[in-house]
Order: structure tokens, then C-alpha cells, then sequence
């Protein structure tokens, strides 16, 4: 980074996305709500909301609070019973919202979503319309995981990721990332007291994934590395995002108060509804590692075509969200690409017009179409 980067102000943006995580909501020990710091959190979003900004919750918290409620023991819960206890959890939580802003005189919204609304078209456009219609009566939409039909594994506070599409799926212009640390450090400050806080991150790069952990694997989960790759889902899709520790009474007016925190910036020019439900709304299935050539060509605004691609990785259908990769591991950009795993392995570096006698029948000549790729930011 050659110089330092201006710090946005929190009080410039006009549509917030905040997000809480169940530490911070819930205390650890007695496993209740921790009400004197949500009320100061509800007088933060209030300010923000009477200046004329939207401002939209992603909360955490129900399986905590159920559990306590249920009276289930300390530790991992089975996924019914961690089922269970998100169905009294949510209840209790939406409660908590509702009274906190009401204060304010705020209405609050409760939205439960899945995996599936925000990577189905159809189900994300009917979410997003909900929202914009609570934003539309000056309402705050809070948004949780329903984890009361959660298949897979459900895993606490990992809301991260979540918030980063939500974001995306309203246009939020900050999504702010409430923490249990002050943001993002050169390195792990618990093992390493030398670890400086990074103030601006102007673009996210393998360095700064390396800060948070790697990118091991497309589905890493966990702690700061998450919190890189909301970043990245956000702002790709034109949203600026802030990481700063929640753990402090009023967090969102210490962070306008030049409070510790890591501002995420984001390039200025915005890209299209449809390419910001690609970039920040759809899980990818698989990675496709480009030649150095290929990466060259997209930069130009060209398709990605099977002959710049060598190596495919994961499981995925035609239609699906894949990560693209250069030869050095750096993220070029995501898609829907055009081909199931299985075509794609067999058409690899090969010329497009070859693609019929590789499978059979006569295919897209694009491995991703150019109108299909969202390109990360420069």
C-alpha cells in the first residue's frame, strides 16, 4: 500500500447493514441477553435512522438464547435439538429487537432466510422487495439464518458471510461487522504482540487473505478469516465494509468517534443488480484455475473460454456460481459458468471449436460468458 487511504465516515452512508454476532448479544456464562449494551446499540441505530439512513440488522443469537430458555446443557447440541432451541430462541430474539428500537420509536421487521433465497432469482428478488418495502416505512428489517430448517450442520455467530449478501441483496452502501476483535491485524494479536491493526484495507489481496488465515479451501469458515470473505463478497458488489469490536457500549458511535477498527474500501464504480447477485448472493461450487493468458483476456472485458482454463475443481451443475482463479491462487473474479464439473474436466484447454467433438453435442463456446462474470476489484 503505498500511502494510507482516507477513513470513510460511518454518518456518509444511507444504507447500513449492521451485524451482531451472539457473543456480543448473549453473555457466554448465564446464556442471557446482555440488554444494557443492545440498548445502546439500538440508540446508535436510532441516531443513524432519525439523519434518514436505512439501516438493516443481520443478528445472531436465537439458538443461544433458546437454549438457555429450554434449559439444554453447555456445549454442541444435536442438530434437532439446536433446532429447537433456534425455534423458542427466535422468538425471544425478535422480541428483544422489537422492544430495543420501539424505544425509539422504531418498528422492527423479522426476515428468516436460507441459503436457497439468496441464491435462487426468483426467491432473492421476493426477499429483497420485502426489504425495500420495510426501508419504504422507515421500519428496520432483522435478518437471521432460519436455522429452525437447517439441514446442514448450524454453526453459531458464522452470520459473516450472510450479512455480506444481504448487503449486496438491498445495495447497501457499509455493511459493518460488529467483532470480538478491533479489526484486521497484520497478525494473530494473541500470538503475536508485535501484530499491528491495519486501519484501511483499499483492496483485498492474498496478503491480506493471509493476515486472516488463508484461503485454505473455497469453504474455510471461522473466526477473521470469514470476515475477509464477506469483505470480498461486499466489496466486489460496490459495499464498503468496517470490522470494529463490539464488546464496547455504543460500537457503532466508536467507530465514528475514530475508534480502532479496519475499513474495507470498495472500487467506485457500481456494477449491475444481476452481477451483484452473482458476486455476493450465490455459494460457489467449484474453482476454475485460469493460465496467465486467460486472466489477461477477461481483464479486457472478454468471455473466459475453455482453452485459457487448467484445472477445475469441485462439484458443480451448469448454471452454478464458480470462483475463478489465476495461476497464482488470487481470486480473478466469479460466474455462472456454463458447463457441469464433469464437461468442463473434459473440454479444459481446448479450443471452442472442438467442444462437439469432445462431448458430443455443440455447446456454449464460452466457458463463462462475459455478460455471466463479475471480475473482483481492481
Amino acid at each position: 500500500m503505498s500511502s494510507p487511504a482516507a477513513t470513510p465516515a460511518l454518518a456518509a452512508f444511507r444504507r447500513i447493514v449492521v451485524k451482531v454476532g451472539s457473543s456480543l448479544l448473549v453473555d457466554g456464562e448465564k446464556g442471557a441477553l446482555r440488554q444494557a449494551w443492545l440498548d445502546t446499540l439500538g440508540a446508535d441505530i436510532a441516531r443513524h435512522a432519525a439523519r434518514g439512513a436505512d439501516i438493516l440488522v443481520v443478528s445472531s443469537g436465537a439458538i443461544a438464547l433458546g437454549r438457555t430458555i429450554l434449559k439444554l446443557p453447555k456445549g454442541p447440541l444435536e442438530l434437532e435439538k439446536s433446532q429447537a432451541a433456534a425455534s423458542v430462541g427466535q422468538i425471544a430474539l425478535a422480541r428483544a429487537w422489537s422492544e430495543v428500537l420501539g424505544r425509539h420509536g422504531i418498528v422492527a421487521g423479522q426476515i428468516l432466510v436460507t441459503l436457497h433465497d439468496t441464491e435462487e432469482r426468483r426467491r432473492y428478488l421476493n426477499a429483497r422487495n420485502t426489504m425495500e418495502t420495510l426501508f419504504a416505512v422507515r421500519a428496520v428489517p432483522v435478518v437471521n439464518e432460519n436455522d429452525t430448517v437447517a439441514t446442514d450442520e448450524i454453526r453459531y455467530g458464522d452470520n459473516d458471510r450472510l450479512a455480506a449478501r444481504v448487503a449486496t441483496m438491498v445495495g447497501a452502501d457499509c455493511l459493518v461487522l460488529l467483532s470480538d476483535i478491533d479489526g484486521l491485524y497484520t497478525a494473530p494479536p494473541q500470538k503475536d504482540p508485535a501484530a499491528v491493526l491495519i486501519p484501511v484495507v483499499p483492496r483485498i489481496t492474498p496478503e491480506i487473505e493471509a493476515m486472516a488465515g488463508g484461503a485454505a479451501s473455497e469453504l474455510s469458515r471461522g473466526g477473521m478469516t470469514t470476515k475477509v470473505e464477506a469483505g470480498k463478497i461486499a466489496t466486489t458488489a460496490g459495499t464498503t465494509m468496517v470490522i470494529a469490536s463490539g464488546k464496547y457500549d455504543a460500537p457503532l458511535a466508536r467507530i465514528e468517534g475514530g475508534g480502532p477498527c479496519t475499513w474495507f474500501l470498495t472500487p467506485t464504480h457500481p456494477v449491475t443488480s444481476r452481477k451483484k447477485w452473482i458476486a455476493g448472493s450465490l455459494e460457489p461450487r467449484g474453482v476454475l484455475w485460469l493460465d496467465a493468458g486467460a486472466v489477461g483476456a477477461l481483464r479486457l472485458g472478454r468471455s473466459l473460454l475453455p482453452a485459457g482454463v487448467a484445472r477445475v475443481d469441485g462439484v458443480f451443475e451448469r448454471g452454478d456460481c464458480v470462483v475463478v482463479r489465476g495461476p497464482d491462487g488470487a481470486e480473478i473474479g466469479r460466474g455462472l459458468v456454463a458447463y457441469d464439473a464433469v464437461a468442463a474436466v473434459q473440454i479444459i484447454g481446448k479450443s471452442s471449436g472442438a467442444i462437439e467433438a469432445v462431448l458430443g453435442y455443440k455447446g456454449r463456446s464460452e466457458m463463462i460468458h462475459r455478460d455471466d462474470l463479475v471480475l473482483a476489484a481492481e
